[in-house]
């Protein structure tokens, strides 16, 4: 497939933004889906995701990932599919780059301790609140509050994962201000931005996971996928030693993702025929996904990992010392809201639920160290885990 494919999303044909903007080639010959990329990658949101939780809490190690460097590799994977697709690329690689913004500190463990938090006024979760940092709270522009994105960027952080009949209060707020036709699916570039996520980390994290210890190679070979890929790679090097080989074998996986991922979109959309952006949202269905074949190995992979390292001892003593940190910040800030730095403390609201919710906005958007070093602070001391 070759050039621009016609169900890809055009920026020409973009819904537009929820501010008009005055002047755009002021700042050079960019399309609306290039801006809206260039907006992450120079937000202070995006810069933050580099002292944030991708696997492990506030790592030690220089060379283990965290929600930047992961969000850069969905990127590259992005790309390579929407290109091969005839896909947007910018599209693609904005939402790949931004859909992690809204996890605070911590990931996971931090989440829960913010949905706890919230539990009267409305809950939290990090897909909605993506929505809240780039439409309210990172606002580095005079004349609007977030980074005025484009609808067709911000319907697929919303809906990357398919239609959302449940929403949060986050994702309902900026649903009402820049309607996101939540009850439908994405395009093909948000699709394949969310496949390109499960990719990344389902090997990635498998990489994190032996350099850290908490997995071994013995472990892993009894996942079948796994393994077919490792009978691959010994018998392309038979004479090299085990460790110069790990890093092939997750190559490897990961291409054999991304071509099975390829082929079987290509047959959906041909099945679908679809002629247009429009009709891949009024499909019904998702027509990005891996084969029957190849999403039973990757659930396979995901039952192991969740088994033997997201929920390893090591990650649950990380995650409970995190989630009290978390805990604990929301209510020092709450019982003092003095203590919240300037800015954030003059524009409290008086009344609940914003009130509770505008503290959260700040934790959330704390990195780990930051948020270890508030709490000692303000709380108190803490024993945490070797890693941090």
């Amino acid at each position: 497939m070759t050039g621009r494919a016609p169900w890809a999303s055009r920026p020409d044909a973009s819904r537009g933004r929820l501010h008009k903007e005055q002047n755009e080639t002021e700042r050079g010959p960019r399309d609306a889906f290039q801006r809206d990329r260039d907006r992450i990658i120079h937000s202070i949101s995006f810069r933050r995701l580099r002292g944030k939780t991708q696997v492990f809490l506030a790592p030690d190690g220089d060379h283990f990932r965290v929600r930047l460097t992961h969000s850069l590799e969905v990127a590259q994977i992005g790309r390579t599919i929407a290109r091969t697709l005839g896909l947007n690329e910018d599209l693609t690689e904005a939402l790949c780059l931004a859909h992690d913004i809204g996890h605070p500190p911590f990931g996971h463990a931090g989440e829960d301790a913010l949905k706890a938090a919230l539990r009267e006024q409305g809950g939290f979760d990090h897909n909605g609140h993506t929505l809240r940092v780039l439409s309210e709270v990172d606002s580095p522009y005079p004349r609007w509050r977030g980074l005025n994105l484009t609808w067709e960027t911000l319907e697929g952080l919303a809906k990357h994962n398919g239609p959302v009949r449940h929403p949060g209060w986050a994702l309902r707020e900026a649903d009402a201000g820049f309607p996101l036709e939540l009850s439908q699916w994405s395009s093909l570039e948000a699709q394949v931005a969310a496949i390109a996520d499960d990719i990344a980390y389902d090997n990635h994290d498998i990489d994190d996971g032996l350099r850290a210890g908490l997995l071994t190679l013995d472990q892993i070979l009894a996942v079948p996928v796994v393994a077919a890929g490792w009978d691959e790679v010994r018998r392309r090097f038979p004479d090299l030693e085990t460790g110069r080989l790990v890093g092939e074998l997750i190559r490897g996986q990961i291409g054999r993702m991304v071509n099975d991922l390829i082929a079987e979109t290509r047959r959906r959309v041909r099945a679908a025929d679809v002629q247009s952006a429009a009709e891949v949202r009024e499909a019904g269905q998702c027509l990005a996904g891996f084969s029957e074949e190849m999403r039973l190995a990757e659930r396979d992979l995901k039952r192991f990992m969740y088994a033997n390292l997201y929920h390893h001892p090591v990650q649950l003593a990380a995650a409970q010392a995190a989630h009290g940190i978390v805990a604990g910040l929301f209510s020092a800030y709450r019982d003092d809201p003095r203590r919240l730095p300037e800015g954030w403390a003059e524009r409290l609201p008086p009344e609940e639920p914003w009130r509770s919710r505008h503290i959260a906005d700040f934790i959330a958007g704390m990195t780990d160290l930051y948020a270890i070093a508030r709490y000692r602070e303000l709380v108190g001391p803490i024993d945490l885990p070797d890693g941090f």
